[in-house]
């Protein structure tokens, strides 16, 4: 099926070439007609320069924000309640992590024009392919059951019954990416995202020690009570749920979907990284949130008791606004993390894969999103479902998953014949090695740690 890439008049002839030559390498999966309309020409450096942002901003803050779903509220929140303000240290050392992990992606995205599955199939050969499909497939299925456990969760505590919330989710979410735009999924979604700015309201809500909490970002401290498992765990906890492996996969699949090149690179990092920012200064204010809980003397197990709890000392508004987020969290969870299973599996098996393409050209492709969108809400629909057992399936999974496709994205990178001038520096080898080898030993800790509670007593 032929999709066609238009320049403008303005852009250049090396820059129509570069395209050209790249589609020919087989570089693009899709051929390139290098047709030529009329654009608006804008004179001004500065205003040129905030519509091409404008233009090229989406994939990075979504792919940061969608990771907030509803795993990520329950251990934010959760750390608050324990720990209190003394964490948030964390979060600010997860800032540069999480920006260089997926600038890699970034790089590699607009140098190849394909999605990650792809790559590795390409460069690892059928083996290595096959063994990041299905582990990706499988950890990307066993999220979105939880995501549909979160919204069936809050919507009980605001009195709507599970068969009517988690279908009618389900085919709101399916609707929102079966429309043939591309943009139109992604201004949806971005929409999604800035809903989150809420937390800030009601971490302003909750009235926070603004002092301390600055204090503990920037300054590391041990919380009372020093080094323990429990303190252990929810740090492992705090990395594993701010750095997942489908946001490899969903990141390169949407600059290659949305067509992006080297002349748009400095804007997809500004986006990638104004995208990590905001993620973690709404994790912060989770933080905070629960933090109120413990305050006022409350025990929850999940944030919608907190929020419920929490609503005879700072309002309904508040009560009704963390439902609301939980329900939000989980359907850009769902969203994302789907669409990041479908391009994979279009990309490893031949199909059709573009949110630019009406599903009478993609079925493949949407069937496969709606597939595991509706699979999973029907577990979540089961009586008596084991979604406890799901819970640290996820948790195990993606301990192990995470190590290895970032190793992949690494090698990728060094590939100097696929990059050239982009590809690793010394120091960007010297950086991932390094937060690789953490992360690695984090997630063995994590995985051990649920499988074996009793190890690190």
């Amino acid at each position: 099926m032929k999709t066609y890439k238009h320049f403008t008049a303005e852009e250049s002839k090396a820059e129509v070439k570069e395209y050209v030559d790249r589609a020919a390498m087989g570089l693009y999966s899709t051929r390139v007609a290098p047709t030529f309309r009329r654009g608006i020409s804008i004179k001004n450096r500065w205003l040129r320069s905030i519509v091409t942002f404008l233009m090229v901003f989406g994939p990075g803050l979504i792919v940061m924000e969608a990771d907030n779903d509803a795993g990520a509220v329950s251990t934010y929140v959760q750390a608050g309640a324990q720990y209190g303000t003394h964490l948030l240290w964390i979060l600010l050392l997860l800032l540069p992590i999480c920006y260089f992990i997926q600038e890699m992606v970034v790089r590699l995205g607009i140098a190849t024009g394909q999605g990650h599955a792809a790559m590795i199939y390409q460069r690892f050969g059928k083996f290595w392919g096959l063994f990041s499909y299905i582990d990706l497939q499988v950890v990307n299925f066993l999220t979105i059951v939880t995501e549909f456990a979160a919204i069936s969760l809050a919507f009980s505590k605001m009195g709507v019954s599970p068969l009517i919330a988690v279908p009618t989710a389900a085919v709101g979410l399916i609707l929102m990416a079966v429309t043939g735009s591309y943009r139109r999924w992604e201004r949806v979604t971005i929409f999604l995202c800035l809903l989150d700015i809420t937390w800030l309201i009601l971490t302003l809500k909750v009235q926070p020690m603004i002092g301390e909490a600055l204090s503990n970002t920037f300054i590391p401290k041990m919380p009372p009570g020093g080094l323990t498992t429990d303190l252990v765990f929810i740090i492992i906890a705090i990395v594993g749920t701010t750095i997942a492996p489908w946001q490899l996969f969903f990141q390169q699949s949407t600059i290659a979907d949305k067509r992006l090149r080297f002349k748009d690179l400095k804007w997809s990092r500004l986006d990638t990284f104004l995208g990590a920012c905001f993620t973690i200064l709404i994790a912060g204010c989770m933080m905070l949130v629960g933090n109120a809980g413990t305050i006022h003397g409350i025990k929850f197990e999940d944030p919608a008791q907190l929020a419920v709890a929490l609503a005879p000392f700072e309002g309904h508004f508040l009560r009704n606004a963390m439902l609301l987020l939980m329900v939000n969290a989980a359907v850009l969870g769902t969203t994302a993390i789907s669409l990041s299973s479908a391009w994979a599996y279009g990309e490893v098996f031949g199909k059709t894969h573009s949110l630019e393409m009406p599903f009478r050209k993609a079925k493949g492709f949407y069937g496969f999103y709606a597939l595991c969108i509706l699979a999973a809400a029907a577990v979540v629909l089961i009586p008596g479902a084991p979604l406890q057992l799901i819970i640290l399936g996820v948790q195990v999974l993606a301990g192990i998953i995470l190590p290895s496709a970032i190793i992949f994205l690494q090698l990728l990178l060094n590939d100097k014949e696929l990059l050239g001038e982009f590809a690793n520096k010394r120091w960007n080898n010297v950086v991932n090695w390094s937060i690789i080898a953490v992360l690695f030993m984090l997630s063995l800790a994590l995985a051990a740690q649920v499988i074996l509670p009793n190890l690190f007593s």
